[in-house]
């Protein structure tokens, strides 16, 4: 036991709570002067006391052990999804049949952040992002707050709706968007101030959606590029998401933030066409070869740490220091429980962040962001079927892993 960081953490909650050195004593039936010496060094509670202490600040016994932990920060896209459950996806002039419609919410931002709290409440995340002063923004805020994200960082469109999308969701897990930018369009860097004490990751997402930030910059190539290399200078690491997209400038607003990143996590689709090239075969299977390739050439445009990407079927990590490549398969779940795809990419991208904030190796990785992924099937909206980490890592346990094609 750490006697100074355990005294230090019981002085901050104490004053945090507005309680005197006595009024503490008194809840754990201790003298002040015990209070007194704990917080200045000169002794700590007994083990068997954590438990109580733990209680009367609403803290884990961890958090009183290791005190305040830095956080992950995570930007970008607030959307408000309505999720439609559909027979099948139909062709021009016909008709499909809508069996359920559901309020949820979307976005990198919030799936992300939202995932990430609900595998570990210990970690404190907070979100940075922009909505409307209409129901859907105040829906947004007080979701992103059930599960206990800082949102501090969400700021107000005085002129723009909250974004949202129709989520067109067929029971085999694909699913079709149809997006109305709404207040995403303001977002800018000028929203987000993040504090290097306070954060040591921060994920911003999706590239592609966040009109300002894809914006061209004479300095840097992108005003995301600047903005990622300003988080870099304050100590802080930084991670990208994209969506998938068939503009023409896909590989211009994407390669300049590449060298301001720590990491790059993305699907096979969104990896393969910066470069303009081919994720699968004609026969539909994986191209390995030119995923490979792109996130090599990833690491050659500057990505620092890692680049991840991520398929229906398997999951791959390059690591820029090592060079190790690796792969894991996903997990093979029966059709007749999957329930809904929609956020699973960010399911997935939770999975990735949460392993590197913990230091796991390149393989655990994959593979604690996989299970997290799979999570997802088990419900129609982004949010709902992540699990806590404990439970995520049960799934290894119940389903066996995709063989190899």
């Amino acid at each position: 036991m750490n006697e100074h960081s355990i005294g230090q953490t019981i002085a901050k909650l104490r004053r945090k709570n507005s309680m005197t050195q006595l009024a503490l004593a008194e809840k754990l039936s201790v003298s002040d002067k015990s209070v007194s010496k704990w917080e200045n060094e000169k002794g700590y509670p007994d083990i068997l006391m954590l438990p109580k202490i733990a209680e009367v600040f609403g803290v884990t016994i961890d958090y009183l052990l290791r005190g305040e932990k830095k956080g992950i920060a995570v930007c970008g896209t607030l959307v408000v999804d309505m999720v439609k459950t559909i027979d099948r996806y139909p062709s021009a002039g016909t008709l499909s049949t809508v069996f359920k419609t559901d309020k949820a919410v979307g976005g990198c931002a919030a799936n992300t952040s939202i995932n990430l709290s609900k595998i570990d409440r210990s970690i404190p995340i907070s979100v940075f992002g922009k909505v409307g002063t209409d129901d859907n923004g105040r829906y947004m805020k007080r979701e992103l707050q059930k599960y206990g994200v800082d949102i501090e960082g969400v700021t107000y469109s005085t002129s723009l709706e909250t974004s949202s999308t129709d989520v067109m969701s067929v029971s085999s897990g694909e699913r079709t968007f149809f997006y109305n930018t709404g207040a995403n369009l303001e977002f800018s860097p000028e929203d987000i101030e993040v504090n290097s004490h306070k954060y040591e990751m921060l994920h911003i997402g999706y590239i592609l959606l966040l009109d300002k930030f894809d914006a061209a910059d004479s300095k840097y190539g992108t005003v995301m590029a600047r903005f990622l290399k300003s988080i870099q200078e304050q100590g802080i690491k930084t991670s990208i998401d994209v969506v998938s997209s068939n503009t023409e400038d896909y590989g211009e607003k994407i390669i300049p933030a590449l060298k301001y990143c720590n990491y790059a996590i993305m699907n096979e689709i969104e990896a393969t066409n910066i470069w303009n090239m081919q994720a699968r075969n004609p026969d539909g299977k994986l191209n390995r070869e030119n995923i490979r390739l792109v996130m090599q050439k990833m690491v050659e445009a500057g990505v620092k740490d890692k680049v991840i990407v991520h398929a229906k079927e398997t999951c791959f990590i390059l690591d820029a220091q090592s060079g190790e490549f690796c792969e894991v398969r996903s997990f093979n779940i029966p059709k007749e429980e999957i329930l809904g795809s929609v956020g699973a990419g960010d399911a997935f991208c939770a999975g990735c962040l949460y392993g590197i904030y913990h230091g796991y190796d390149n393989k655990e990785i994959l593979e604690f962001a996989s299970a997290a992924a799979a999570c997802n099937l088990f419900s129609e909206n982004s949010v709902d079927g992540m699990r806590s980490k404990n439970e995520i890592m049960q799934l290894s346990e119940k389903y066996q892993r995709m063989s190899d094609q």
